[in-house]
């Protein structure tokens, strides 16, 4: 059953980051999932320790969403720099 909430989870996080980013329009649901999830852990990785949250152990709480939330748009944000990197060849 974990898995299950992990993935509606990761697909509902990658959802709203893409609406924040402006990038809903091409992602579909399996890449919002990815992000979603990738975005959990580089929230967990790099606020989970500023802010004293819990293990993974916790469930999921408004606090773990926000950090994934967070974790999501950064992934989404290094994403199209290296976009917009890679479109500038001369």
């Amino acid at each position: 059953m974990g898995i299950i909430i992990w993935l509606i989870m990761g697909g509902v996080v990658g959802w709203i980051a893409s609406l924040i980013m402006g990038t809903s329009a091409r992602q579909g649901i399996v890449l919002n999932i990815v992000v979603g999830i990738v975005g959990a852990l580089i929230g967990g990785w790099l606020i989970g320790p500023l802010i004293g949250a819990g293990s993974i152990n916790d469930g999921i709480t408004v606090m773990s969403f926000i950090v994934s939330l967070i974790g999501a748009v950064i992934l989404l944000a290094i994403l199209s720099l290296f976009q917009r990197s890679s479109n500038r060849q001369p």
